[in-house]
């Protein structure tokens, strides 16, 4: 009897166990989330209150969205692409490498003009670019950035585009902007509203005005290899949470 009973409590000891090991699998499942650099500040604030209220784990890789989405057609082990527009995401999801069906547009973005130097740019950021009183002026490579598309849309509005190809620096993305300005390499750039500096010393800057360039409608996408992957799908859904989106709009974005 006293076997019996023994033999029963290690059974019920190993399936107990078993049972735990087998919630903390399922709620361990991990998503690698492809983040356009405009977006890093908003996700580094949304990543540990996602872990906490889904049990997932996320895992950043940032960069400019051209070079992500090309990360994944070349078979980067992405399961989310936020891109900082909608074109990107667009061809994933018609070349079946993203889910039709859970694409999103999750921010707006805003364009600004930033300088580091408090009394470098006024209320008419027009003027600060018409004078070209700097050396350097940067802004994110077109070729790969959306923030860098908005940009030149700006400046060739503006008349501008022509005159200032002597002066304009391009950086890899819209985080290379930020660091090449706030190191001093150059006196301003054509940054993302969200990472302006906020507090006592923000430097100055201009809400670049919407009508100079196209919406930056930001989409995010499935990757079609993350179909089945629940964390994944828990981090889309997280984004359209109140908790997500108040975070998204203390940052400068619109919300959709």
């Amino acid at each position: 009897m006293t076997r019996d009973r023994t033999g029963r409590q290690v059974r019920r000891a190993v399936i107990a166990v078993a049972l735990v090991l087998s919630v903390a699998v399922a709620r361990a499942d991990e998503v690698i989330a492809a983040v356009a650099a405009n977006f890093a500040g908003a996700i580094a604030r949304i990543e540990p209150a996602f872990e906490r209220a889904s049990g997932h784990q996320l895992t950043v890789v940032l960069g400019s969205s051209g070079k992500l989405a090309a990360q994944i057609q070349q078979g980067a082990p992405f399961d989310v692409l936020l891109s900082a527009d909608v074109e990107r995401p667009d061809v994933l999801e018609k070349s079946g490498l993203g889910v039709a069906e859970s694409r999103f547009t999750y921010a707006i973005g805003r364009l600004a003009l930033w300088s580091p130097d408090p009394q470098a740019i006024g209320v008419d950021g027009q003027a600060y670019l018409r004078a070209g009183g700097f050396r350097h002026l940067v802004i994110a490579n077109p070729a790969v950035a959306p923030y860098g598309v908005a940009a030149q849309q700006t400046l060739e509005k503006l008349g501008l585009w022509p005159t200032l190809q002597d002066k304009l620096v391009r950086g890899e993305d819209i985080g290379q902007v930020y660091s090449m300005v706030a190191s001093g390499a150059a006196e301003a750039g054509l940054v993302a509203l969200s990472t302006v500096p906020a507090g006592s010393r923000p430097g100055s800057y201009w809400k670049v005005p919407q009508d100079l360039y196209a919406p930056l409608e930001q989409d995010a996408i499935l990757v079609t290899r993350a179909r089945d992957n629940p964390a994944a799908r828990a981090l889309l859904d997280y984004l359209k949470s109140p908790a997500a989106r108040s975070v998204i709009a203390e940052l400068g974005y619109d919300l959709p």
